[in-house]
């Protein structure tokens, strides 16, 4: 099929490469005449594992072309995907000026009729809407929705062997191409589920929505389990072991961030109050949320009797999760300022997100490329993101480099008693600080080390 993608973000760069992948002739458009020209040289605007080699491979076969100009690329395209952005308003609200730019563009520049299909995530009737600006021109275009279920980190995978694939499309015929064109992806027997637009643009809500939830609640109940001298690890395990509730998402840690969570809850906060629905639920995930991200200060606050100036404090992990350099709503960037507003002196590391930071921050806290050499002379390390390289360390060189031995460990990496034997003290998520000079932490049986490993499935 001939394919035309609008917008190259993280959304449309990702599925027009992998439509690409699977045979379709695709051109991917965009207004930013730079990243077109970077994208045509294979330079990536986002760091996505696996995606750089797929779209050398395809520009290279002549599969995948990159292009400024909207009219000659749908022009040539049978199905017309939208994947711009639609980022959250002062409202709360999704903001989608950048939708409907899109979609008067089609109507005023398409030489004949297309499928528009809406692949950006967008307020429950923005299809509707977006049929009724495209068709008030001479053509009579038909639309679908087709929201993308894609982790930061895991997204080529995850297009190329989805759980699932969801259509929006009230036109039979629509829906059977679509089917057509995601038929390489669900060989595996996963289905591809027709529903109208309106619930195709939900379902992306409440998934994300879902979600988030969940890891607001663990959050909370971790909380709630340092206060009352309980092991949230320990009580995730007995949680977790029962298939109605599973383990995924299921992390307590410093909260959520990225460019879909926060944005999707907040966007269905403004969409319930506008029908008049109260949104009780997703405000207390919101709340329980951005409280999280100050859980870290307390603990580095309650180590140093509540004074961080002129200490130094090493920061291990940028990016909102492992495997991206997406910084958006990035707990980091919240402990980060509060260090600084605090006296503090920040070292900070992370193997993809450094430039993207430097751009926040510029020269108030020192960057370096070495995980280690953040260390160097440290008071203390927060580890705010659980990239892989984190997990086993060299604890002996750690202690040499460090000024005191202080941990604050926002993704539970370690184990705490063997932190404290190690000379270390050390502050996690829902479990009872440790130290040298601190009770000890109980030891965990064989049986809960070993039946389901901390942090290890992905998150959003």
């Amino acid at each position: 099929m001939h394919i035309a993608v609008i917008g190259t973000g993280y959304i449309g760069l990702v599925s027009g490469t992998c439509f690409a992948e699977s045979g379709n002739d695709v051109v991917c458009i965009d207004i930013d005449r730079q990243k077109i020209d970077s994208l045509k040289e294979n330079i990536l605007p986002i760091y996505e594992p696996g995606l750089e080699e797929l779209v050398r491979r395809n520009q290279s076969a002549g599969r995948l072309t990159f292009s400024t100009d909207l009219a000659a690329g749908i022009n040539r395209s049978q199905l017309v995907f939208i994947g711009v952005g639609t980022p959250q308003s002062e409202s709360g609200a999704a903001d989608l000026r950048a939708v409907w730019a899109v979609a008067d563009a089609i109507r005023e520049q398409a030489d004949e009729s297309k499928i528009v299909v809406v692949k950006s995530t967008v307020p429950v009737g923005t299809n509707a809407k977006v049929a009724e600006r495209l068709n008030k021109g001479p053509h009579k275009h038909r639309t679908a929705s087709n929201p993308e279920f894609l982790k930061e980190g895991y997204a080529v995978d995850d297009f190329m062997k989805p759980d699932r694939v969801v259509v929006g499309a009230r036109d039979s015929e629509v829906a059977e191409l679509l089917r057509e064109l995601h038929a390489p992806f669900l060989r595996s027997g996963h289905p591809l589920l027709v529903m109208s637009p309106e619930s195709a643009e939900m379902t992306k809500y409440v998934f994300n929505c879902m979600l988030a939830t969940k890891i607001s609640f663990i959050n909370e109940m971790a909380n709630l389990c340092e206060r009352l001298k309980a092991d949230i690890n320990d009580v995730r395990q007995g949680m977790g072991h029962d298939a109605r509730i599973g383990f995924q998402f299921l992390h307590p840690g410093v909260g959520y961030g990225g460019s879909c969570f926060p944005k999707d809850v907040c966007a269905m906060i403004a969409l319930a109050k506008d029908v008049g629905v109260a949104p009780r639920v997703l405000q207390a995930v919101d709340q329980v949320n951005e409280s999280q991200k100050s859980v870290l200060l307390g603990k580095l606050l309650a180590l140093f009797d509540e004074n961080l100036a002129d200490k130094t404090v090493a920061v291990w992990g940028l990016a909102f999760k492992p495997r991206t350099d997406d910084i958006r709503e990035a707990p980091s960037l919240v402990l980060i300022q509060q260090l600084l507003e605090a006296g503090a002196e920040v070292r900070a590391f992370d193997p993809e997100a450094l430039a993207n930071v430097k751009r926040v921050f510029g020269d108030r806290i020192t960057y370096c490329d070495r995980a280690y050499g953040t260390t160097e002379r440290a008071d203390a390390l927060a580890i705010v993101t659980e990239w892989q390289e984190f997990r086993n360390i060299d604890f002996e060189v750690l202690r040499r480099l460090m000024r005191r031995p202080i941990i604050a460990d926002g993704r539970n990496l370690y184990d705490p008693a063997h932190m404290a034997q190690l000379g270390f003290t050390y502050a996690s998520i829902g479990r009872q600080t440790t130290g040298p000079d601190l009770p000890p932490a109980p030891t965990l049986t064989l049986a809960a080390k070993t039946s389901q490993p901390v942090g290890t499935e992905p998150i959003a």
